[in-house]
């Protein structure tokens, strides 16, 4: 059964994104529109507090980039490049839910 939800995610990366090219360590390279930021952002952690995160955060549909864990890369519009340290589910069940990525600075 759809949730209401389900498709808030497209919308928000479609309207507030930018498309950053994603590079799996296998597999290759794609432009996904998604949210990349590199001001402190504040989530949910697993207990439920409120966790600050103040590395670069990429933020992405999980059925877009399902695969993506430690050691991808992301390569954002300003032609920067970053590697994926920590992946982090939101914890929504819609299948289109985002993963928040916290990275890492590897060219300028």
């Amino acid at each position: 059964m759809p949730s209401l939800f389900d498709g808030m995610t497209g919308i928000l990366s479609d309207v507030f994104g930018d498309p950053v090219i994603f590079l799996p360590r296998a597999g290759s390279a794609r432009p996904i529109m998604s949210m990349f930021r590199e001001t402190p952002i504040e989530v949910d952690g697993a207990d439920g507090q409120i966790v600050r995160i103040d590395a670069p955060t990429w933020r992405v549909r999980r059925d877009l980039a399902a695969e993506v864990g430690r050691g991808d890369r992301i390569t954002v519009p300003d032609g920067r490049a970053f590697q994926v340290m920590v992946v982090h589910p939101t914890g929504s069940p819609a299948s289109d839910a985002f993963l928040i990525c916290e990275c890492q600075l590897v060219e300028a």
